[in-house]
């Protein structure tokens, strides 16, 4: 099994005609994801051919759903237009929507969240700013390398993009059901209470490592949930235990408001809901595997 994304995910891309949008959906494609087709309004009607696989372009998400029977969607837009496309396919009622993109205003963001909790929560969006989800050996939807880790029982969620990376090469002798990359914005769609709990309730998954970072409050929540509805062994990493107060680091809601985000109060309260927590993302793996080891 996995979350969220498997073998039978029908996938468009939303930008699969620009250099960054037909570049990743040729990964997907060699990765197995079953991209149905993609999206744009002033080439709706031809084809991509993409090393011998032709996918159709369609005006609208809505149109490609009613074609294809599509249930996700990878968001490849620039900054400008990713509030209207995300919109879209909230309006399309696809089930999933993985937006890539960098650099969404924060109010934009803000706007579609809550356009998608107005409509019924119909669409799961994961981003923005992310690097999307993998379920290796299954489906690959967004731009984390398919070929770092294969399939296994670990479930991994995680703010940074390059820090899945690392993780689930080090990690890859063991494997993962599947890795969320949920993005490192101050507004995010899904966040790790969500992945975890969908860990918890996969039946092929049998320990997760959960990635965060300074800033924000988003980890000492995930500690309040873990210690009270995660039965599973959890193992995190930190990112930022060396950051200077009162400067963003890297991610846009990666800042430390006095005492308030910083790593180590993080820390505490993941190791009090009985997370093991690594200092390097080197020994957090290195903690997961004796948990694996003894299972």
């Amino acid at each position: 099994m996995a979350i969220w994304l498997t073998k039978d995910s029908k996938v468009i891309v939303q930008g699969m005609t620009g250099s960054e949008g037909s570049k990743h959906t040729r990964r997907m494609l060699a990765a197995g994801t079953n991209i149905v087709g993609g999206t744009n309004p002033r080439k709706a009607g031809t084809q991509v051919d993409f090393d011998g696989t032709k996918v159709p372009v369609f005006a609208t998400v809505a149109e490609a759903i009613a074609e294809t029977g599509a249930d996700t969607t990878v968001v490849f837009v620039p900054p400008a237009f990713t509030k209207g496309a995300v919109i879209e396919a909230i309006d399309a009622e696809i089930g999933l929507a993985v937006v890539i993109t960098e650099g969404v205003p924060v109010h934009d963001t803000a706007a579609f969240w809550a356009h998608a909790n107005a409509t019924g929560n119909r669409t799961r969006i994961i981003g923005p700013n992310c690097p999307g989800i993998i379920s290796p050996g299954k489906s690959n939807a967004g731009i984390i390398p398919a070929d770092i880790s294969g399939p296994g029982r670990i479930g991994l969620v995680s703010k940074s993009g390059t820090l899945t990376y690392q993780m689930m090469y080090e990690l890859r002798d063991f494997g993962f059901s599947t890795g969320v990359g949920i993005g490192g914005d101050p507004v995010i769609g899904t966040t790790h209470i969500d992945a975890l709990a969908a860990f918890q309730d996969d039946p092929e998954t049998d320990a997760i490592v959960m990635i965060g970072e300074i800033g924000g409050d988003a980890e000492e929540r995930a500690a309040d949930f873990i210690k009270a509805n995660v039965t599973k062994p959890v193992v995190g990493y930190i990112a930022g235990f060396t950051a200077p107060a009162g400067k963003t680091m890297g991610h846009a809601g990666a800042i430390i408001s006095g005492s308030s985000g910083t790593a180590d109060a993080k820390k505490v309260a993941l190791e009090a809901a009985g997370v093991r927590v690594g200092k390097t993302p080197s020994e957090t793996a290195r903690l997961m595997r004796e948990v694996m080891g003894g299972r």
